[in-house]
């Protein structure tokens, strides 16, 4: 850490910034009002810093992150109790530096696309440890965006970015409705392979070279008849056992890695 920052020190639960990021962690209606969000540990900070997100400040508690922690030379540092470090939190064990930082929502406009693109989209998927789950298989497979449509979550969450560890900072993500996905991706020309297990084939025998979406619903209720109706295939996970189907992160990282090993994207 840049040692000409002044570092402020908050000894009371009670100050008002300690308030405000127990809000965001706790309150996604917060984090939709004022455009901020909170990160916790080094990894994930890291990653942020990384994909350019603007970190308004940063909360270290000395007691528990020892070495320093890096940041942007102009961010505020607070420096703060373990009482309050353990109030703010919202798990523990991450090593002891939290920041606070400013959304930057994506459009389906805002993506940059290859030639051929592979992306990951799911719909009502609401558990934000799956959604965190996806998006590091989506970051391991090189995909070129992941879609949420019609959310039940934001993409905020603590537990998404949690388990996502990093990757919703490092995978362009954006959050719309399925009728505006599926018009982008036809715009786009890129097929729309859904994973169902009505009237579908097994996974590894689609072409998946060309642009390519990879659509998942909820394991509950599966996809929308909207997305059935706009696939280019239904394509199926073959299960040999008794139960009829896979987490819906695990199906993700499962039909991402064929699409991988076909465009011969491996690395030796």
């Amino acid at each position: 850490m840049d040692e000409r920052i002044e570092r402020q020190k908050i000894t009371s639960v009670q100050n008002p910034r300690v308030k405000m990021v127990v809000a965001l962690q706790q309150k996604s209606a917060e984090r939709r009002r004022t455009g901020l969000f909170v990160v916790e540990g080094r990894r994930e900070l890291a990653h942020c810093l990384e994909g350019g997100l603007e970190v308004k400040e940063v909360y270290v508690c000395p007691e528990i992150a020892g070495e320093e922690v890096c940041v942007a030379e102009t961010c505020p540092v607070w420096e703060v109790s373990r009482g309050v470090y353990e109030k703010m939190a919202y798990r523990g064990g991450t090593e002891g530096v939290m920041a606070v930082v400013k959304a930057r929502p994506l459009g389906l406009e805002d993506l940059t696309l290859g030639d051929r693109p592979l992306m990951v989209v799911v719909e009502r998927v609401e558990k934000p440890g799956n959604l965190g789950a996806i998006l590091r298989s989506a970051d391991a497979a090189g995909v070129d965006a992941m879609v949420i449509c019609d959310p039940l979550t934001d993409l905020y969450n603590p537990n998404l970015i949690r388990s996502s560890i990093g990757a919703v900072f490092t995978v362009p993500c954006v959050m719309c409705s399925s009728e505006e996905c599926i018009r982008f991706l036809k715009a786009h020309d890129i097929q729309i392979l859904t994973a169902q297990l009505q009237d579908s084939r097994p996974y590894y025998d689609t072409d998946m070279r060309r642009g390519t979406a990879m659509v998942m619903g909820t394991e509950a209720t599966g996809l929308t008849e909207v997305w059935r109706e706009a696939a280019d295939a239904h394509i199926r996970i073959p299960m040999l056992g008794r139960l009829d189907s896979l987490n819906v992160s695990v199906s993700a990282a499962v039909l991402l890695f064929e699409a991988v090993r076909q465009r011969g994207l491996h690395n030796s």
